[in-house]
Formats: C-alpha cells, structure tokens, sequence
C-alpha cells in the first residue's frame, strides 16, 4: 500500500549547508575562542562581510532584480552579483524565480515554494532542505533576467564563485591577519550562518510575528526588529502590497538601511529610475484595511446602529476620494502629455500648461490629506465602538 505522506528525498548539499554548518559553527567557534582567541579584526571583518553579502541579498538579489524597483549600472550589478554569491544563497537567477513564484501564490501550499501556511520550521529552513516539486526549477517568470549578462554569467560560474567569496577571502584575510583558522570562523562560517537565518526569517518570522497594517489578504507582517536584522526587509506587509516600491519602510525613521543604500547609490549616478507607491495609494491602503476591521467588529458585536451609519458616511466619503483621484491622475497624465507635444508652440500656452499640471497636483495633494484626516475619524470611531463593547460586557 503506497502512503502518500511520504516525504520527499533530503537534499544532501542542503543538508550539509544549512544543518550542517550551524552544527560546525557551534561546536568550532567557541572552541578556537576559548583556546585561541578572536581580535577586533576579525570581529570587523565579519561585521563587514555581513553587511556586505546581506544587503547584496537585498538590495541586489530581492528589489533590483527580483522586483526590478529600479535600474543599476554595470558596476553595481557586478559589486551585487559578487557580494551575493557569497551569501550561499544561490544564483540570482534562481533565487529570483523562487521570490517571484512566493509573491505570484502567497501562502499557497502547493505553488509557493515557501509558503508559511505549511508551518514556521517549513517557511524558515525546512522547503530547502528535501526535494520538494515547488523547488523544480522553472524560469518562465524569469525571462528578463535571462537576458541579462551578469545573471547569466552569475549562474553559470556560480560554484566557483561562491566558494571562491566564502571561503577564498577569508583564507587570504586568514593568510594576510596571520590567523588562518579563526579568520575563517569567525568571517567565514559564523558570519555564513548568521546571514542565512536573518534572511530567513523574513520567509519565516515575517509571515507569523508583527502587524498588518496595509493588507489582510496574506500573512505578510510588518515587524521592526527584524527590519533591524534584515537592513529593512521587516517591513514586509507594506512589501508584499506594493513590491515594485525600492523602500520597504517608507517612513524616514524606518530602520531600512537598503532604501539609504540605494538612495546614495541614485546620487553617486549608480541607480536609477527608483520607483516610489505614491503617498494616497499608502493611505488608500491603509484606509481600506481599516474599513474592513471596522466592519469585522461591528457586526461581530453589539453596537448602536449610528456607528454603522457612521461608518457608511466615512465609506462613502472614501470612495468619493477614490474616484476623484482616479479622474484627477488621468487628467495629469493627459495634461503631461499635452504639455510635451506643445513644445514647439509658443511660450504663453507652454505657461498654461505648467500652470494647469501644477493645479493638479496641488488637488492630489488635497486629497492625500483628507485620507490622513480621514484616518483619524476613523480611529476616533473604533475607539467608540470599544467603549461602547466595553459597556456592553
């Protein structure tokens, strides 16, 4: 009788890497520091490649490539298809395609490849580990990176290139601190295994521990202690929403040090065309999930039938909102448009051009308030209806 919960074959390499590492790491790291010792250089050297490989991963692999939330030179494709390499993670080809599947079937069991709803262990380090048919490799979402030189050149050399930055450069740092063996501890596996799990637990942690302020319609959670970790990748509600956005915490004092990095980067001439989710698409969002908790609570409880008129009013108004801003961008887009074809006509109407594009943004701006406004009265209600539960109870 065949048992059909059998479960797919270990995947040995993975094995080795992600269960064998970790293992090596804390039997030979403490080991050489107790009879050895570790010195600030290494130590920083460490901190360095961490930072180095992790934020390839991030700013390279997920929002450059993956996402394609903006355009980079040649010069820092290949500082992140080098950097990247050394985070053991795979080829950027490969990597891709798997985060593009994972944000096509969010939490979807039998597409995405590291869907949280088959358990933490799953999510975090368990899909990699067996042979799994969501880990069959499948490029057809990945046809422009295909075209890409440096990916492709990435993925065919990508073995000699990972143990060449993962174990290579630390020997010859070893070689040149005069420390073979601690050097390549402390900068070569522990800084590996520390940079596997923080990246992880975005596929793991982030899906089960934080807010959801943006959407409900998957698991994706905002936590900013693991921003801390993952320079950014915390955010990962407000990510999964809007994923062509280069930030991930889009408030200034967001711990998301990959935007920074790319920002500096647009300023150095190294990056382009970084795409921004406008500010009312944020509070449109928002605003939504609002509505829906709201109506969640006053149907699920006892409540005066004004809080529900109330909210109709807020709902109505928001969808006013909505529909202006819709007509609002159309006209935007038209008046541009016109603005760039009447170049050649005289300088009075090119004024009034002008004049009529900054009229318009100046009412999106209007609208923009009146979601934040809108917000508030919104948070005002909910504790209304709290107060009025409590009174209930």
């Amino acid at each position: 009788m065949t048992n059909n919960t059998t479960k797919p074959p270990l995947n040995m390499v993975n094995v080795v890497i992600f269960v064998g590492f970790p293992i090596a790491a804390l039997i030979l790291v403490p080991f050489w520091g107790m009879y050895q010792g570790y010195d600030s250089f290494q130590w920083l050297w460490a901190l360095a490649f961490l930072y180095l490989n992790g934020m390839s991963i991030t700013g390279g692999y997920h929002r450059l490539w993956a996402h394609k939330s903006y355009e980079a030179s040649p010069a820092l494709k290949w500082f992140f298809a080098f950097w990247g390499a050394g985070a053991l993670q795979n080829s950027i080809l490969i990597w891709a395609s798997d985060h593009r599947r994972h944000h096509r079937d969010v939490d979807d069991n039998e597409l995405d490849p590291y869907s949280a709803g088959r358990g933490l262990w799953f999510s975090h380090i368990g899909w990699m580990l067996r042979e799994y048919n969501t880990n069959d490799p499948d490029f057809s979402n990945v046809r422009d990176l295909q075209r890409d030189p440096i990916v492709k050149w990435q993925d065919k050399h990508y073995v000699a290139l990972t143990t060449f930055m993962n174990l290579g450069l630390p020997l010859l740092l070893g070689i040149w601190h005069g420390d073979i063996i601690g050097t390549v501890l402390l900068v070569g596996l522990l800084r590996l295994v520390v940079n596997h799990h923080v990246t992880f637990f975005i596929n793991s942690l982030a899906h089960y521990w934080g807010s959801r302020p943006y959407t409900e319609s998957n698991s994706a959670r905002d936590n900013g202690f693991l921003a801390f970790l993952t320079y950014g990748e915390g955010y990962h509600n407000y990510h999964h929403i809007f994923q062509s956005d280069y930030r991930n915490g889009i408030r200034w004092w967001q711990w998301d040090p990959t935007k920074w990095m790319i920002a500096l980067c647009a300023r150095a001439g190294l990056a382009s065309e970084l795409k921004r989710v406008s500010n009312f698409k944020v509070q449109r969002a928002i605003l939504d999930t609002t509505f829906d908790r709201a109506r969640t609570k006053l149907e699920g409880a006892m409540h005066s039938e004004s809080l529900s008129e109330m909210l109709e009013r807020e709902y109505q108004l928001f969808t006013e909102s909505i529909n202006q801003w819709t007509a609002l961008q159309a006209g935007r887009y038209e008046r541009t448009k016109g603005q760039l074809s009447d170049a050649l006509y005289e300088h009075k109407q090119h004024l009034h051009q002008k004049w009529e594009v900054a009229a318009l943004v100046n009412k999106l701006k209007t609208l923009e308030y009146g979601l934040k406004m809108q917000r508030k009265r919104l948070t005002l209600l909910m504790e209304q209806v709290h107060f009025h539960q409590a009174q209930m109870a």
